[in-house]
């Protein structure tokens, strides 16, 4: 179990890590398809700040709940904007992630108290 959480705790780093770099250099994916939904430049980079932040944050046991909800909650954000913009196949792989996120809170919380 120890392992399967470790790597679980590596994609989803990796994964937040990635996605938040990606919006902080305002690739022009990010930039375009947030913008149609009403994110500006520097709400775009505060959102990648956010996602990088909690990334950070996961590896380790005592800030690990915390950055497991940031992540979880901007993945929420872009859920609910792939679901608008009827993109199905990425929004399953976004709501798997934020489910695993959830799985690492409530593990998380479980070994602070």
């Amino acid at each position: 179990m120890k392992i399967g959480f470790a790597i679980l705790l590596a994609i989803l780093t990796f994964l937040a890590l990635s996605s938040g770099m990606t919006k902080l250099a305002l690739m022009q994916q990010d930039v375009e398809f947030f913008g149609r939904y009403g994110f500006s430049n520097a709400m775009l980079v505060a959102f990648g700040v956010a996602q990088v932040l909690g990334g950070v944050m996961l590896p380790f046991r005592k800030t690990r709940f915390a950055g497991a909800a940031i992540v979880a909650s901007t993945f929420l954000v872009s859920l609910a904007i792939l679901l608008m913009d009827g993109n199905i196949p990425v929004s399953i792989v976004t709501l798997i992630a934020t489910l695993l996120l959830l799985l690492v809170m409530k593990l998380s919380w479980r070994t602070k108290s």
